[in-house]
């Protein structure tokens, strides 16, 4: 059982990714009237936020955008960070949606980041238990033993923690880009036409983290099930 949701949430997730990764690349064929950079709609996104101690960095990769609230910096890949499309503006405008979270002491932002820590431990728990679960634990923890019992508990701790921060993770998200994109309106950064593009970037981006948030709780509610479904024997 395991197994198959497993299989069905990485095939869902295979296509969100894709779609994500299809629209993007067809809005970064599509200037940005304006002319302007990520990292200029970044700083100046920053800036009209009164913004002013944190650095925008470029990263490597392909879509790996990301806001660190660590060290205050919004880093932005390269076709980003150098691009003059509405792909990204957005995605610039996204990213220090969650700096402008960061300070105005966002509580979902906060939660999520003191939720850290033990989301660490728990994928490392998970990674540890992945190979035994896949050459016959599941077994093990069908037949009722006293160890079997004890990893159930493990991987629904675990799994529990892993959820949360996925649950968590949705309003931050949604937030930041709901942030982006009434800045860049208000801002006349995009038209409306551009606006539209922006917004549907951002909402297939959003969608790869509710598919996993749903497939975190798959995983949970399994082991949830498993161990109810013992006790009743």
């Amino acid at each position: 059982m395991i197994l198959i949701i497993g299989v069905v949430f990485m095939l869902i997730g295979m296509w969100v990714s894709s779609r994500l990764k299809s629209k993007f690349a067809e809005y970064s064929r599509v200037g940005l009237s304006n002319g302007l950079s990520g990292a200029e709609i970044a700083q100046k996104m920053l800036n009209d936020n009164n913004i002013y101690d944190v650095r925008i960095t470029q990263v490597d990769g392909e879509l790996t955008d990301h806001y660190n609230p660590a060290d205050k910096t919004v880093n932005l890949s390269a076709d980003v960070y150098h691009g003059r499309s509405v792909s990204a503006a957005a995605v610039a405008a996204h990213e220090c949606g969650h700096a402008v979270q960061h300070a105005t002491a966002y509580a979902a932002l906060k939660m999520r980041s003191a939720m850290v820590p033990a989301v660490n431990v728990a994928s490392n728990v998970m990674r540890m238990l992945n190979m035994f679960l896949m050459f016959g634990g599941i077994y093990m923890l069908s037949q009722g033993s006293a160890i079997g019992n004890m990893l159930l508990i493990v991987l629904i701790i675990a799994n529990a923690a892993i959820t949360a921060f996925s649950l968590i993770t949705l309003p931050v998200e949604y937030d930041a880009s709901k942030r982006a994109l009434a800045w860049m309106t208000t801002r006349n950064v995009v038209n409306n036409s551009e606006h539209g593009m922006a917004k549907d970037a951002l909402d297939w981006a959003a969608r790869t983290y509710v598919v996993g948030a749903l497939a975190a709780i798959a995983n949970l509610m399994y082991y949830v099930m498993l161990f109810l479904g013992r006790r009743d024997d």
